[in-house]
C-alpha cells in the first residue's frame, strides 16, 4: 500500500505542473498533455511485459527498480529543456515505473490473500487512490514558492526513495503460506493457468470487454468533467462556500478510493458477478439521474461522488475475479493482459468521447452511450459470465479428479 501511495503522485497531481510547463516550455496545453498520456499509455499496455518479469525475477528487484524509475522521472524531468525531455522522463520513465509498481502489488495481493482477494485487491488500489491526497497541498505550495524544477527534484527523491524501501520489504508467498489460508471457498488454488491458456478462454475477453467498457465510462467523466462542467454552467458555482468543480473532484477522489476496498470486501461475500451487478449498475443509474439534475450545482457535486464511487471498484473487483478463476501462480502476468483494458478505455473516454460530442454538439449522447455500456456491463457480469464461471470451474474440476467426478456420476445415476 505505501508502495502505491508512493506511486500515485505522477497521475494524480499532474494538473498542478501543466500550467507552468505551459509556460516554461511556450508550449500549448495540448503539447503538454501529451507526457501524461505517454504515462498513462505506458502504463497500461506494457503491464503484461512487466507482470512477466516480475513472476519471472521476484517482487523486490521488479518493484525496486520500477520505484527508481518512478522518481528518476520526475528528477530528469526537472532539468528538461525541451518538450521532447519531458515525454523521455515525465512520461516514459514514469509510465514504465508506476506500471511495474501497479501491476506488481495488484498481482501479489490476490496471491497472498486467496480468502480476502476482493478486500485485499481493493485495500493496494485504495493506496493509488488516496495517496496524492498526502502530496496535492505540500506540491501546490512547494510550486509556488521554490518553483516547478525544485519540486520535481525534491518529489522525484521522496518518491523513488519511498517505493524502494517499501518495494525491498516484499516479497513472493511460499506456498505452505498461502495453502494455510485457504478456504473451502478457493478451489481455484487447485489449477493455474498460463498466459497463453488464459488468453484462449473465452472468460478472459468477456472479461477484457466487460472491464474495456467500465474503464470507458469512468475514464469519459474524469477526462472530460471540467469541460462539461462549464457547458453546464456549474463550474463556478457556489457550494457549501466551494466552487463546484473543484469540489465534486475532491469528493470525486475519496469515494473513488473508498469504493475499491468495500466493494472488494463485498464481493468476498455474496460473490463476484453479483457485487459487479449491483455496482455497476450502480453507477448507470447515478450517471443517467446525474445528466438529468447537471445543471444543479449540488446536485452535480453529490452525484458526481457517487458515479465514482460506482467505477472505482473495478480495480478490485477485475483482477480478483480473473486469479478466481485462472490461479495464482500466474496472477501478475494474467493480470497485466487484462489491465490493457484500461488503455483501450482511456482512449475511448478520451479522444473518442470528446470527437462524439464534437459530432453531436451534446453531452446527451456522451452520456446515453456510456450509460448503456454500465448497464450493458452490469448485465453480462450476472447472466453471461457468471455461468461461464460455473462451468469452468465445474470442468476444471472434472479434469483434476476424474475418478471422484466419475464416481458421483454413478451415484446420481443409481
Amino acid at each position: 500500500m505505501v508502495a502505491m501511495m508512493a506511486i500515485s503522485s505522477p497521475q494524480y497531481v499532474w494538473a498542478l505542473f501543466t500550467g507552468p510547463l505551459t509556460k516554461e516550455f511556450n508550449a500549448t496545453l495540448a503539447e503538454v498533455q501529451v507526457a501524461f498520456s505517454i504515462l498513462i499509455v505506458l502504463q497500461t499496455f506494457l503491464s503484461p511485459l512487466q507482470g512477466y518479469l516480475i513472476d519471472r525475477f521476484g517482487p523486490k528487484l521488479l518493484l525496486s527498480a520500477g520505484a527508481v524509475l518512478t522518481g528518476a522521472s520526475w528528477i530528469l524531468a526537472a532539468n528538461a529543456s525541451s518538450l521532447m525531455g519531458l515525454y523521455l522522463t515525465y512520461g516514459v520513465l514514469g509510465g514504465i515505473g508506476t506500471g511495474i509498481i501497479y501491476v506488481g502489488v495488484v498481482g501479489m495481493m490476490v496471491q497472498w490473500f486467496p480468502d480476502k482477494r476482493g478486500l485485499a485487491s481493493g485495500l493496494v488500489a485504495a493506496g493509488y487512490g488516496f495517496g496524492a491526497i498526502l502530496t496535492t497541498f505540500p506540491i501546490s505550495l512547494s510550486v509556488e514558492e521554490r518553483g516547478l524544477s525544485r519540486t520535481l527534484l525534491i518529489y522525484g527523491l521522496i518518491i523513488g526513495v519511498v517505493g524502494v524501501l517499501a518495494a525491498l520489504g516484499m516479497r513472493r508467498p511460499p506456498r505452505v503460506e498461502v495453502v494455510a489460508t485457504l478456504t473451502a471457498s478457493a478451489p481455484e488454488e487447485k489449477r493455474s493457468y498460463s498466459p497463453r491458456e488464459m488468453l484462449r478462454s473465452p472468460i478472459f475477453w468477456l472479461m477484457f470487454a466487460m472491464m474495456t467498457m467500465m474503464s470507458t465510462s469512468g475514464l469519459m467523466v474524469i477526462s472530460q468533467m471540467g469541460a462539461f462542467a462549464h457547458d453546464f454552467g456549474v463550474a463556478d458555482a457556489m457550494v457549501f462556500g466551494l466552487a463546484a468543480l473543484p469540489l465534486a473532484l475532491s469528493i470525486d477522489r475519496f469515494t473513488n478510493g473508498l469504493t475499491r476496498p468495500f466493494f472488494g470486501w463485498v464481493s468476498d461475500r455474496i460473490g463476484r458477478e453479483n457485487t459487479m451487478f449491483v455496482a455497476f449498475g450502480l453507477e448507470g443509474l447515478a450517471m443517467l439521474v446525474w445528466l438529468f439534475y447537471a445543471h444543479n450545482p449540488l446536485m452535480f457535486v453529490l452525484l458526481s461522488g457517487v458515479v465514482f464511487f460506482g467505477w472505482g471498484e473495478i480495480f478490485s473487483l477485475f483482477p480478483s475475479t480473473l486469479t478466481d478463476t485462472f490461479g495464482t501462480k500466474h496472477a501478475t502476468t494474467n493480470y497485466g493482459f487484462l489491465y490493457m483494458a484500461q488503455g483501450v478505455g482511456s482512449v475511448l473516454g478520451g479522444p473518442l468521447a470528446a470527437l462524439l460530442h464534437d459530432a453531436t454538439l451534446s453531452w446527451n449522447i456522451v452520456f446515453g452511450v456510456v450509460v448503456l455500456m454500465n448497464i450493458l456491463t452490469a448485465a453480462l457480469a450476472l447472466f453471461v459470465l457468471k455461468p461461464m464461471r460455473d462451468a469452468h470451474g465445474k470442468a476444471r474440476d472434472a479434469a483434476l479428479f476424474p475418478a471422484v467426478d466419475a464416481l458421483s456420476l454413478r451415484k446420481q445415476s443409481a
